[in-house]
């Protein structure tokens, strides 16, 4: 008598590499249409930041006049702004994000400018553009002095398309 040895198939006990890597891909698949998916929904439904024109109320006090020496730039982290004070006493405030693409520019003190270090733009103590590729200068916050206490008004940021000397602020001398 010959016994008949039933010879079992592999693919009825384990699924085949095959098949394993088809499902392994399929599940791979899915999760990154899923991941797609959500970075869209994210985008779109990021909400825009509103405009701030004619938008007061974010007044911020930078110090006193005499805190801040004639040709410097002093950074405000909180409003997001550099206090420039110029060589002849006038006051500017700029904002921190360069005009190509709203990448925070650093005061570079060595070279007396605003650099980029995104694409390489650069701008002056005044914020106007000295290289390219920003198309405008920096834009500004109002500043009032009152009392010789330097106040910027962050709720509300002005585009400009060259720096004029009426942009600069100037402490009221006291009558003595």
């Amino acid at each position: 008598m010959k016994k008949k040895l039933k010879i079992q198939n592999h693919s009825d006990v384990s699924p085949s590499r095959r098949s394993f890597l088809k499902t392994l891909w399929v599940i791979l698949g899915i999760a990154a249409a899923g991941e797609f998916i959500a970075v869209i929904i994210a985008f779109l439904s990021r909400r825009k930041p509103e405009s701030n024109s004619g938008k007061t109320g974010n007044i911020l006090e930078a110090g006193h006049v005499d805190r801040f020496p004639l040709n410097s730039v002093t950074a405000n982290i909180q409003g997001r702004f550099y206090l420039c004070r110029m060589s002849d006493g006038g006051f500017i405030a700029l904002s921190s994000k360069c005009t190509h693409l709203g990448c925070t520019v650093p005061w570079n003190d060595k070279e007396k400018r605003f650099a980029c270090p995104c694409h390489g733009s650069s701008f002056d103590i005044a914020g106007s553009v000295v290289t390219s590729p920003a198309p405008r200068p920096l834009d500004i916050y109002p500043v009032h002095i009152e009392n010789n206490i330097v106040k910027v008004d962050t709720g509300m940021s002005i585009k400009r398309d060259k720096f004029i000397r009426e942009q600069l602020v100037y402490a009221k001398k006291e009558k003595i």
